[in-house]
């Protein structure tokens, strides 16, 4: 099994945080910039059309463009899961099949996006904490 590890550490301001992957990657994360339920869906539009771009370059499909559009639906009430993702592919090019198109998506959700998959899927989550003085 591989792991993956990402860490958020707060800035000492508000409710601010700053997001680092493995390779030292930073992102901000705080209510007015990047939210981490914004990035939830974030990835999942970056993980699907990752996987997306390189199924149809591999069936020879000559795209100039995709877009992926996600809006997520959440009750009014805490912890306000989502309830409803609507992920719409806008994708332009040269005489695109789109049956391609709907292959290729259908592949990213069913068996190679981790995101799609995760969100799919409850993974369990383990919680612990250590405190230093």
């Amino acid at each position: 099994m591989s792991t993956t590890k990402v860490s958020a550490r707060w800035t000492g301001e508000e409710l601010k945080f700053i997001g680092t992957d493995g390779g030292g990657h930073q992102i901000n994360l705080s209510k007015d910039e990047f939210r981490p339920a914004q990035l939830l869906l974030l990835g999942l539009a970056g993980c699907t059309g990752m996987d997306v771009v390189s199924i149809l370059q591999k069936k020879r499909q000559k795209i100039t463009s995709l877009e992926i559009q996600i809006t997520g639906q959440q009750p009014d009430d805490y912890p306000k899961p989502y309830q409803i993702i609507d992920v719409h592919f806008i994708v332009k090019g040269e005489n695109i099949d789109p049956d391609a198109v709907g292959r290729a998506i259908g592949l990213s959700e069913s068996k190679y996006c981790i995101v799609s998959q995760t969100l799919q899927h409850t993974p369990e989550i383990k919680t612990s904490y250590s405190v230093e003085n």
